[in-house]
């Protein structure tokens, strides 16, 4: 097994996740991104290695347990230490319960949280004989509050947040820091700008979040020390209701 740092970011798209995993290779991380497509992972790759980074793609569905299970096996034979492991996948959608089948429902829970279970899970079982390891989860303002037309993303962040504490009081003993963030608000995202012009315009006063920001706070997570660690972090623009 190579000698390298890795730092394994599930969900790494073209914002948060993309921001999380450049600036961990910047500190000398491999970074190790995930999303079904390989393909769409190539500019992202080609910028950390432009950077002066190293990473490498996998199109994995991150709810299949085998290919989770063979994805840890593999950065631990092939590319280094799991370090850090990131999941950061969204699958925000809204229906009004009327109109959420059973499948809406199903397939939200297996994407925003049965996947974050099982990246929890392997990552857990390299890193606890190790006694070191950082596991971050990316929860949503419907993590916290389940708005009208959101049961099924609001079920799974809050279920997502549930299996964050639960990981949290069982590995904190055993040396593995355990983190959920609230991201409240909007994103500096194409999404964004494309379909929500007018907020994107509350860029200009600093009122949606910027992605490398967000990731900044990733990085200091996993750098904290163990007597001052945090749990929980609610990021938001100042200009956000809560």
């Amino acid at each position: 097994m190579a000698d390298k740092k890795v730092a394994l970011v599930i969900g790494a798209g073209d914002a948060t996740g993309g921001a999380i995993a450049r600036r961990f290779a910047r500190d000398g991380y491999v970074a190790a991104v995930v999303r079904r497509n390989a393909e769409k992972l190539e500019p992202l790759v080609k910028q950390i290695e432009g950077e002066g980074g190293a990473a490498r793609a996998f199109g994995i569905d991150a709810r299949q347990e085998e290919q989770m299970v063979g994805l840890v096996e593999t950065i631990e034979r092939e590319i280094g230490t799991l370090e850090v492991a990131v999941f950061n996948i969204g699958a925000n959608v809204r229906f009004g319960i009327r109109e959420t089948t059973a499948r809406v429902y199903y397939k939200v829970w297996e994407m925003a949280c049965f996947s974050g279970f099982l990246m929890g899970r392997e990552a857990a079982k390299v890193m606890v004989p190790r006694g070191r390891g950082t596991i971050l989860f990316t929860g949503a303002t419907a993590s916290i509050r389940g708005r009208d037309g959101y049961s099924a993303f609001s079920g799974a962040k809050h279920a997502l947040r549930a299996l964050a504490q639960s990981m949290a009081r069982e590995l904190g003993p055993q040396g593995i820091h355990v983190a959920h963030t609230v991201i409240d608000g909007a994103i500096d995202t194409e999404w964004i700008r494309s379909n929500f012009p007018e907020r994107y315009k509350a860029k200009e006063q600093d009122g949606i979040l910027n992605p490398d920001h967000i990731a900044e706070h990733y990085w200091l997570l996993h750098r904290q020390p163990r007597d001052t660690w945090t749990h929980e972090l609610d990021l938001r623009p100042w200009s956000e209701s809560w």
